[in-house]
């Protein structure tokens, strides 16, 4: 199929045909027989919970990352509070984080009571600008939260110098960003923590979970206790050494992933880096058929990376265009493809500005860039057409409100 669009189309907003059919998501999940049966024998097996799978999965997730440690969780969320907690954070201290980002992220710095200060990101990716950082530093800072946005990592080696300097944990929030590389190294042993999402629209799902990795054994051992109740062993470990006796050490919660979850997740890791290539196939057509559009800014990519593309953000050069971004979002939609907007600045929502007396305005750079952005469907079980009918979408509609 062609992308190029006829002078006769009319969109879809409009009264005229739709690109597709039915509506091509923004991000959906994969799974195969293969994945099927390492559930179906889980369930058919001794232990549904803290059973062998779990270590297993942590073992080829270590493996695969370069990391010493690797720690299960039932969401990115806890394991994000299971790292906010292993950092020590508590009442008074703060962290940095980025507020272009899922509202996870500096929700876990409340979860400890903690409070969370922004910093503003960088214009070209987005990612929390380590200028900015270093601004906020205060005597009560304890940590700092990059977040890898879209999947493309941040400035680790200046964020890593900054925490050094002051003494600060970072918390790397790789949850777009399984697979990724910074400077040949993957994303997961870089930081003092790194936490992954398994979400079904990530690169690899068990449903729901999480993961953070880690070279130190002290921060390992406290978030294995974390996700249990605070508890000294699990029931696995009990059963095996026939031992009934176990004390309560820390203030813990139940954030542990299931067998049935991990059996999943293994198979899933073998198909990690297809599923990566795919992703990087898909962004290198989108990057080079709106390349040179009026009215579209693809995004940047730093030349020590390579990005895991969880997300393909584009951003509306709107002066060169007679719609908004609002517009254009409801004329993609109406084309029946299922863009989505990633992300509201979390300063703006609600909760936060009630709550913290954000108004708008603190943030220019990431405020900005939410105006413009719109994220294309992005997963790797799109096929070619699907690829040609975003694309074909997107030059239809910008061809429309072009000035």
């Amino acid at each position: 199929m062609s992308a190029t669009p006829t002078s006769r189309e009319v969109l879809a907003i409009n009264g005229g045909t739709p690109v597709r059919r039915t509506l091509l998501p923004y991000g959906h999940h994969s799974i195969d027989e293969a994945d099927i049966q390492a559930v179906v024998e889980v369930l058919r097996s001794d232990w549904l919970t803290s059973g062998s799978k779990v270590g297993e999965f942590e073992e080829a997730f270590a493996a695969y990352v370069g990391a010493r440690h690797a720690v299960s969780f039932s969401s990115g969320t806890a394991a994000l509070h299971a790292a906010a907690f292993a950092a020590g954070l508590k009442q008074g201290d703060e962290a940095i984080t980025s507020p272009m980002t899922f509202v996870a992220t500096p929700n876990c710095v409340l979860y400890q009571g903690a409070w969370p200060v922004f910093a503003d990101v960088c214009p070209d990716t987005l990612n929390i600008d380590p200028e900015q950082i270093a601004s906020r530093i205060t005597p009560k800072t304890r940590a700092i939260l990059p977040v890898d946005y879209a999947g493309h990592p941040a400035d680790l080696d200046s964020i890593l110098q900054l925490a050094d300097r002051h003494g600060l944990t970072v918390i790397e929030d790789a949850c777009h960003a399984l697979g990724a590389e910074y400077r040949g190294h993957r994303l997961g042993s870089i930081a003092h923590m790194t936490v992954f999402s398994f979400h079904a629209v990530k690169h690899i799902t068990t449903g729901e979970g999480g993961m953070v990795t880690t070279d130190r054994a002290d921060l390992a051992e406290c978030l294995r206790r974390f996700r249990n109740h605070g508890l000294s062993s699990d029931g696995r470990e009990r059963r095996t050494s026939g031992q009934w006796y176990y004390e309560m050490m820390l203030l813990g919660f139940n954030y542990r992933l299931t067998d049935i979850a991990c059996a999943l997740g293994i198979t899933q890791l073998s198909k990690l880096q297809s599923n990566l290539e795919r992703r990087r196939e898909i962004a290198t057509r989108y990057t080079k058929a709106f390349r040179g559009i009026p009215g579209v800014c693809v995004p940047s990519v730093s030349g020590n990376v390579i990005p895991a593309w969880h997300l393909y953000p584009i951003r509306l050069d709107l002066p060169k265009l007679t719609a908004d971004r609002k517009e254009v979002f409801q004329a993609l939609r109406a084309e029946n493809i299922g863009v989505n907007v990633h992300y509201i600045p979390v300063h703006l929502h609600r909760y936060y500005r009630d709550r913290f007396g954000h108004k708008g305005g603190e943030f220019p750079v990431a405020e900005a860039a939410y105006e413009q952005l719109i994220s294309l469907p992005m997963f790797h079980a799109m096929s070619d057409e699907d690829v040609e009918d975003v694309i074909r979408a997107v030059v239809k509609i910008l061809g429309h409100f072009a000035k």
